[in-house]
């Protein structure tokens, strides 16, 4: 065991959304901040979402006000502070005969539009899908009328991979691939065991303060001497399925379903629609979440229920799941299971604080990471005061309708780019996309082309400024080009970075 270094004023176990959002907050404050995650950073639930800012429109239903409330509110500060990884969109809600009565739609989307803040999204209205664009992907005669309201949707793991640089960028250490193998209090602070994925070597890391925000292992961190929660954890798994396209236009839908629930039918990267998703416990190790024949079966057949082009078992080009890790609140069905978040805090007899993180979703993090410095701020010796609604996430220093001028000033800055090549990079980095292409003057400068605009010239940014390590890294949470570019040019990439 090496030598434990400095104390941190705070270390963090988990590599997701919370960890990462409450590592740039603290750093942000004068906190220092040491982040461990054992995999990717977002490897786990944090890029299995449905990609959505959202408010949560169906837990109205399920009379969870605050969480909606906060969650409205979020949806136009993140679009703020990320506008190249957050964009309004607009979703169409068709109304089906037998389910839903349409007078209870329209009351739900009533508060959607009233309890939260929203400044600069649209309003609902009522649309005739006979006249609407989005009707023309429907079943012809069954869904005469619908509804039209505002969210937002955001790439998850890149918001993920934002927040842990600008933390870094504030002085935070952040250390993916290091497992938290166990913590202890020893002299009135915390001394947390952590081990390097690739060598196996161990060390102490010694902190005032101690969060586990380890996701769906929330209740096994750290590894070998896990910390005791008094709160029970549900583990509910949701899935989601990628088609092709099945419409051109740039609405979304949210289909409700004879069971009650709901799933959403999304635009995605350009070439496809991202249909999810489902709720079931789950019973085993996260890293093993797979959609199950079942989850895919039922996620075409809502779908199908709605769209004139049937969706076949090999129309599915992809499928994900993510574990979610929710606060057991007694609900029967998982779907009804509260997606609030909730703080443990143990600091009985004056010890080391620790807080555990159980629950939250993608859309409150931001806050989460606000409640939990508020709650913390008795033993931090520079508690701050909150900042980072206003300042923009790397990459985000840009207007919210001035994507087009960053795809049009890099294309200016570097003249052979190709214009689909230069918007993927301004949605992907925003101003720091010059950062990827360096000194290039031409298109061969970039290096080798691994095949859908990826060059060596990005990879190499994305091992130095991004954390990544592997193909994968690259190819399903920095990018999702793993969806387009074909075998050899995975291989070529494997190679790349295996010389790296």
């Amino acid at each position: 065991m090496g030598e434990a270094g400095p104390l941190h004023d705070l270390a963090i176990i988990g590599g997701g959304i919370n960890g990462c959002g409450l590592a740039r907050d603290a750093a942000g404050r004068g906190v220092s901040v040491y982040l461990c995650e054992a995999d990717d950073l977002g490897g786990g639930t944090s890029s299995a979402s449905t990609k959505l800012v959202h408010g949560g429109l169906r837990y109205l239903e399920h009379y969870e006000f605050r969480l909606v409330r906060e969650s409205l509110a979020e949806r136009e500060i993140l679009w703020r502070i990320a506008p190249h990884l957050v964009a309004p969109m607009r979703f169409v809600l068709p109304h089906h005969r037998g389910l839903r009565p349409a007078w209870l739609l329209r009351l739900g989307l009533f508060l959607y539009d009233h309890i939260g803040v929203r400044a600069a999204l649209p309003a609902s209205r009522a649309v005739d899908l006979a006249r609407h664009a989005a009707g023309d992907a429907l079943k012809p005669g069954l869904f005469a009328r619908g509804f039209e309201y505002s969210d937002c949707r955001v790439d998850d793991a890149r918001l993920v991979v934002a927040n842990a640089q600008d933390a870094a960028e504030r002085g935070a250490i952040i250390a993916p691939r290091t497992k938290a193998v166990a913590a202890r209090r020893v002299d009135g602070a915390w001394a947390l065991t952590v081990e390097d994925a690739a060598t196996g070597a161990r060390r102490d890391i010694r902190a005032r303060i101690l969060v586990n925000a380890a996701g769906p292992w929330v209740a096994r961190a750290p590894e070998d001497a896990p910390v005791e929660l008094r709160a029970p954890v549900r583990l509910v798994q949701g899935a989601h399925i990628v088609v092709r396209k099945l419409f051109d236009h740039a609405f979304a839908y949210l289909f409700q379903t004879g069971d009650g629930r709901v799933v959403f039918a999304i635009p995605y990267l350009d070439a496809f629609t991202l249909i999810g998703t489902t709720d079931r416990d789950f019973d085993g190790d996260p890293r093993d979440a797979r959609a199950s024949d079942a989850e895919v079966a039922y996620l075409r057949a809502a779908a199908n229920d709605y769209f004139a082009r049937p969706i076949a078992p090999a129309d599915v080009v992809w499928s994900f799941a993510g574990v979610r890790p929710l606060a057991d609140d007694g609900a029967g069905d998982a779907r009804l299971a509260t997606r609030d978040y909730v703080f443990e805090l143990d600091a009985e007899g004056g010890g080391a604080p620790l807080l555990s993180i159980i629950g939250g979703k993608l859309t409150t993090y931001r806050r989460l990471a606000e409640a939990a410095l508020e709650k913390l701020s008795p033993w931090l010796p520079r508690p701050g005061a909150p900042w980072t609604g206003e300042a923009p996430l790397p990459g985000g220093d840009f207007a919210l309708d001035g994507l087009e001028g960053v795809v049009a000033d890099l294309r200016a800055r570097f003249p052979f780019l190709a214009r689909d090549h230069a918007a993927r990079l301004a949605r992907a980095y925003g101003t720091r996309a010059p950062r990827v292409l360096g000194s290039a003057k031409a298109f061969d400068d970039l290096g080798a082309h691994f095949g859908a605009t990826l060059t060596q010239a990005e990879a190499r940014y994305l091992i130095d400024q991004e954390w990544a390590k592997t193909a994968e890294d690259i190819l399903w949470r920095r990018s999702k080009l793993g969806l387009s570019i074909d075998p050899a040019g995975v291989s070529a990439l494997r190679a790349f970075m295996s010389g790296v």
